[in-house]
């Protein structure tokens, strides 16, 4: 299966998402002025194995950087996905080290 898809923000229900075909993967946020939670995130089993979930965490942490937003990796998937990938440290919140 292709995991060429589309990425959205859904702000109604406090999630990004990243659809392929009919199938979504989704990560779950909670935001503040400043500062956003990434909290939860999952691909349905069709999608595992296909780096849809990478994909719809590389989009979520440059739509925070692109809005100045500091990240807290609340998720287990979101913060091993930083430690791989230290280009992303510069968008971590505050005292946050991973």
């Amino acid at each position: 299966m292709s995991t060429e898809g589309r990425f959205k923000v859904n702000t109604a229900e406090n999630q990004y998402e990243y659809h392929v075909g009919e199938h979504m993967a989704f990560l779950e946020y909670i935001k503040e002025p400043n500062k956003i939670f990434f909290v939860h995130t999952e691909a349905p089993e069709e999608l595992q194995g296909t780096d849809a979930a990478a994909k719809l965490v590389e989009s979520a942490l440059q739509h925070a950087k692109d809005n100045n937003l500091a990240v807290v990796p609340s998720c287990t998937y979101v913060a091993n996905y930083i430690n791989k990938h230290p280009e992303w440290y510069s968008v971590l919140s505050e005292g946050y080290q991973m």
